[in-house]
C-alpha cells in the first residue's frame, strides 16, 4: 500500500470516529516495514555475537539468560549480530547508574518476548526494527531508548550534551508489552512509525514517541527531551497506556494518533521537578485524537496538554482532563467534532486555548461553526492570526465562572485582524468575563451579546464591564493613536520595545493637559520599554472613570523640565481614576529646577492598588518613589527605587513626597504599602522613609526599610517601630495583617529582601 493510500485510509477511519483497537493496530502495521511474521521468524532465544566496541564489560550466559556486567557505572557500546529474547529467556544489564548502547549490525529485527532489564540506562538500536511482544517486559533504572535511528559512538560515550539520532530505515518500533523506567525516561524513536499498544511507564521522567529522519535527544529535568529535526512523513500512534511525569508524541510532518479505549490512555502525572505535561506534535502533519488524555501536577492541580499540527481531527470520545489545553494550527473551523471535544474538556474543568498561526500559506482565520456551551470555571480562548468569526445560529455560552477571550491579530502584527460575531455570546448565567480584542485598524461586529445583570467586578481587577471590546496596541504608532479616542478601550497586544521613539504624552498639548483618558487600558501583563514622551509621562490625566491595569513600563532615561510643577510620574501626570496591577522601572530624572518627579504618578486624586515602582527618581525639586502628591487612596503598593532631590529646596520620600489627609476627609489614605529606596535631599530636610511631608492618613500597616532608605523616620504619623531592618523586611511575619497565603496579594520570594506582589511572580 502506498503512503498516500495509507494516510487516506487512516483519515477516513478517524473521521468515522472508529475506536476499535484491532482496526487501528492493522492500520499501524500497514504503515511499517516490519511485520509480526518477520519478527517471530527473527526471534532468537537470546542476543547473539555481542562485542564491546567502546568501553568495557563482560557478557556471560547463565542458564536461559544473559548477564552483561559493566563495572563502575561507566558507559559502553556493544555491537550485536542479533538482539532478540524469547518468551522464557531474560537479559540483564548490571551497569550501575551507567549506560549501555546496544547496536544490531545483522539483518534481522529485534523481537523481545522475554525480559530485558538494566540497573542504569539502556539503548537498543536496530535499523531493521524493534518489536516488544505482548509477553515482553523491559525495565530500567535509568533511561530506555528503542530506535531504528543510529547514534554516534563518540557522542554517546562522552556522556554529556545532546545526542543526534538519524537514519533512513523504513522499519518501525512497536510495543505490545510493558516498558518501564523507575528513575529515568522512555524513548521510542523511528523514521517510519512508532506504535505503542502496550504500556509505557516513566513515573519520574518523560515518555516520548517520535517519528522522524533526524531526532535530537537531550537532557532536561523540566520539559520534553526529544525533538524531531527532520521530518519523514512518519507516524506516531498510541493505542496502549502511557503514564509518566511528561509525555510527548511527535511526527513533524507526519501523523500523530492518540486513540480511544477504556479509561485514560495517556496520563501525565508531574513530579516536584516536572509539571504534568503532554505534547502531541505534528507541525506540518496531522494529529488525530479519539481518546482521553490527562495531565496533572504533583500537587494535584491540573497540568498542560499541547497539541500542535497542520490538521486536527477529533473522535467522539476525544477530551483532555488537565488545567490547560493549548491547540495550535495554521487555520481552523470549529465544527461539530471539534466543538464536542472542546466542550467535554471545558466541562471537565480544562481551560482551552485555540490559536491559529497562518502557517503553510493559509489565511490564519478561525471560525466557530458549532455551538460551544459549558459549565464551570474553565476558560476558553479563541485567538486567530487574522480574523475570528462566529457563524449565524451558533452560540458560545458559559454557566459558571468561565472567561471567554476572542482575539484577532494574535501575533500583534497589525494585520487588520477583525472580529465578526454573527451568532450569540451569552454570559447571562456566568460570573466570568468576555474580552474581544481586534486590530487597531480592524473592525469589531459585536453581534448579540448577553451579559449577567448581577455581575460585579472582582476586587483588584480594575474591570469596568463584563463584556468588553478592545483595540490592540501593537506599536508606538498604535500607542500614539490612543490619543485620537481617549474614551476607548485598549489592550497591549504584545511587549513593545520603543527604542526611545518620539511620543507625545496622551491628552496633552505643550504645558497643558487638554483631554482626560476615560477609557480602559489593559496591559495584558505586557511591558512597554523605552518610550520617550516629550512631556515625560504616558498619560496626561487618567480621568475619574479611566482605568489603567495589568501594565509594566520600563521608563525612558531622561525627563524634560516641562513646566508641570505639580508632579510628573512615569505612567501619568495626574490620576483621577484607577491604576491597578501596574509597575514602572527605569528612571525618571532631569536637571530641572522645580519639577516634582515620581516613579508612577505625579498627583493622585483617585485609586492606586497593587502597583509599584523600582524607577530611580532624580530632580532639583521634590522626588518620590511612587507618587509626588497624594489626595486619593494607595493600597498594597510599594517603591524600591532611589529618590534624590538634589537642590537645596529639594526633598524626598521613599513612597511619596506629600500626602494630604484631614480629620473630616477620607482622602489621602495609604494602607499596606512600603518603601525601600535610598532617600537623598539637597538640604537634608524634608525627607522620610515613606513621605517628605504627610498630614496623616498613613495606615498602621505601612512600613519602610530604615537601612536601605537611610531614614530613621517614616514621615507623618508613622511610629518609629514601623521602620524595619532589611532582615525584618525579608520576613513575612514583620508585616502585620498582610496576606502571604496562596491567594494573598503578597509573595516573599526565596532570597528576597522585601515582598513583591503576587501578580509580578505569576506574570
Amino acid at each position: 500500500m502506498s503512503r498516500p493510500d495509507r494516510s487516506r485510509r487512516a483519515r477516513r477511519a478517524l473521521h468515522r470516529g472508529q475506536a476499535d483497537g484491532h482496526l487501528w493496530f492493522a492500520i499501524g502495521i500497514s504503515l511499517t516495514g516490519l511485520s509480526f511474521s518477520q519478527a517471530m521468524l527473527a526471534a532468537g532465544t537470546l542476543p547473539q555475537g555481542g562485542t564491546y566496541v567502546a568501553g568495557a564489560g563482560a557478557i556471560a550466559g547463565h542458564g536461559n539468560g544473559l548477564v552483561i556486567t559493566q563495572p563502575g557505572s561507566t558507559r559502553g557500546v556493544i555491537d550485536w549480530n542479533s538482539f532478540s529474547i524469547s518468551k522464557t529467556n531474560s537479559v540483564t544489564f548490571d551497569n550501575g547508574s551507567g549506560a549501555t548502547l546496544n547496536r544490531v549490525t545483522g539483518g534481522s529485527p529485534s523481537a523481545i518476548f522475554g525480559r530485558l532489564s538494566a540497573t542504569g540506562s539502556l539503548y537498543v538500536i536496530n535499523p531493521q526494527g524493534i518489536v516488544v511482544g505482548s509477553s515482553g517486559v523491559i525495565s530500567t533504572g535509568g533511561r530506555f531508548v528503542a530506535s531504528t535511528l543510529d547514534i554516534c559512538d563518540d557522542a554517546f560515550m562522552k556522556g554529556s550534551g545532546p545526542l543526534t539520532l538519524s537514519g533512513n530505515s523504513d522499519a518501525s518500533v512497536i510495543n505490545l508489552g510493558r516498558i518501564s523506567s523507575s528513575g529515568g525516561d522512555v524513548f521510542l524513536i523511528a523514521r517510519d512509525a512508532v506504535i505503542n499498544d502496550g504500556t509505557v511507564a516513566a513515573p519520574t521522567g518523560t515518555a516520548e514517541l517520535a517519528a522522524g529522519g533526524q531526532v535530537l535527544l537531550q537532557d532536561s529535568g523540566s520539559s520534553r527531551q526529544v525533538f524531531v529535526q527532520t521530518g519523514s512523513q512518519g507516524t506516531a500512534i498510541n493505542k496502549g497506556r502511557i503514564t509518566a511525569a511528561q509525555i510527548s508524541l511527535q511526527a513533524a510532518d507526519g501523523n500523530v494518533y492518540a486513540l480511544a479505549g477504556g479509561g485514560m490512555r495517556i496520563r501525565a502525572t508531574g513530579t516536584a521537578s516536572r509539571d504534568g505535561h503532554v505534547w502531541l506534535v505534528a507541525d506540518s502533519g496531522r494529529v488525530g485524537q479519539l481518546g482521553k488524555i490527562a495531565a496533572s501536577n504533583a500537587d494535584g492541580s491540573g497540568g498542560t496538554v499541547d497539541t500542535q499540527a497542520a490538521q486536527l481531527a477529533f473522535g467522539r470520545h476525544a477530551a483532555v482532563h488537565a488545567g490547560q489545553w493549548n491547540l495550535t494550527t495554521p487555520g481552523l473551523t470549529i465544527d461539530d467534532s471539534a466543538a464536542h471535544a472542546l466542550q467535554r474538556s471545558l466541562n471537565a474543568g480544562t481551560s482551552v486555548a485555540v490559536t491559529t498561526t497562518g502557517a503553510n500559506g493559509v489565511t490564519g482565520d478561525l471560525s466557530v461553526a458549532s455551538s460551544l456551551i459549558w459549565q464551570g470555571a474553565a476558560s476558553l480562548t479563541l485567538a486567530a492570526y487574522h480574523n475570528v468569526s462566529v457563524t449565524t445560529g451558533t452560540t458560545i455560552a458559559n454557566h459558571g465562572a468561565g472567561n471567554l477571550a476572542v482575539r484577532a491579530d494574535a501575533t500583534g502584527s497589525d494585520n487588520g485582524g477583525s472580529i465578526a460575531n454573527n451568532g450569540i455570546i451569552d454570559w447571562s448565567a456566568s460570573t466570568g468575563i468576555v474580552s474581544a480584542l481586534y486590530d487597531m485598524n480592524g473592525t469589531y461586529s459585536p453581534g448579540t451579546l448577553v451579559g449577567n445583570a448581577s455581575w460585579s467586578a472582582p476586587a483588584y481587577s480594575g474591570l469596568v464591564t463584563q463584556i468588553t471590546g478592545y483595540r490592540l496596541v501593537n506599536s508606538v504608532a498604535d500607542f500614539q493613536a490612543v490619543g485620537n479616542d481617549m474614551t476607548g478601550n485598549y489592550a497591549l497586544g504584545k511587549d513593545i520595545e520603543a527604542n526611545n521613539a518620539a511620543f507625545t504624552t496622551l491628552g496633552t498639548t505643550p504645558y497643558t493637559i487638554s483631554t482626560l483618558f476615560t477609557g480602559q487600558f489593559d496591559g495584558m501583563w505586557h511591558i512597554v520599554s523605552n518610550l520617550s514622551p516629550s512631556l515625560d509621562a504616558i498619560f496626561g490625566d487618567i480621568g475619574q472613570h479611566g482605568v489603567v491595569r495589568d501594565l509594566k513600563v520600563d521608563a525612558h532615561p531622561l525627563a524634560n523640565d516641562t513646566g508641570f510643577y505639580y508632579g510628573i510620574g512615569l505612567l501619568a501626570i495626574n490620576n483621577h481614576g484607577t491604576v491597578v496591577n501596574t509597575f514602572t522601572s527605569g528612571a525618571n530624572s532631569c536637571d530641572c529646577f522645580y519639577a516634582p518627579l515620581s516613579g508612577l504618578v505625579g498627583t493622585n486624586f483617585g485609586l492606586i492598588e497593587r502597583s509599584g515602582s523600582s524607577a530611580t527618581v532624580r530632580t532639583g525639586g521634590v522626588a518620590a518613589g511612587l507618587v509626588s502628591t497624594n489626595y486619593g487612596s494607595i493600597d498594597e503598593s510599594y517603591a524600591t527605587g532611589s529618590v534624590t532631590g538634589f537642590l537645596t529646596h529639594g526633598g524626598g520620600g521613599g513612597l511619596m513626597a506629600n500626602n494630604y489627609n484631614y480629620a473630616t476627609s477620607s482622602y489621602g489614605v495609604i494602607t499596606q504599602s512600603f518603601a525601600t529606596g535610598r532617600v537623598i535631599s539637597g538640604n537634608g530636610l524634608g525627607m522620610g522613609g515613606i513621605c517628605a511631608g504627610c498630614s496623616g492618613g498613613l495606615g498602621a500597616d505601612v512600613y519602610w526599610d530604615v537601612q536601605t532608605t537611610g531614614q530613621p523616620s517614616g514621615g507623618g504619623n508613622l511610629p518609629a517601630s514601623n521602620g524595619l531592618t532589611t532582615a525584618q523586611m525579608s520576613n513575612p511575619a514583620s508585616f502585620v495583617g498582610w496576606d502571604f497565603g496562596p491567594n494573598g496579594a503578597w509573595v516573599m520570594p526565596t532570597g528576597a529582601t522585601h515582598p513583591v506582589l503576587r501578580w509580578q511572580v505569576e506574570h
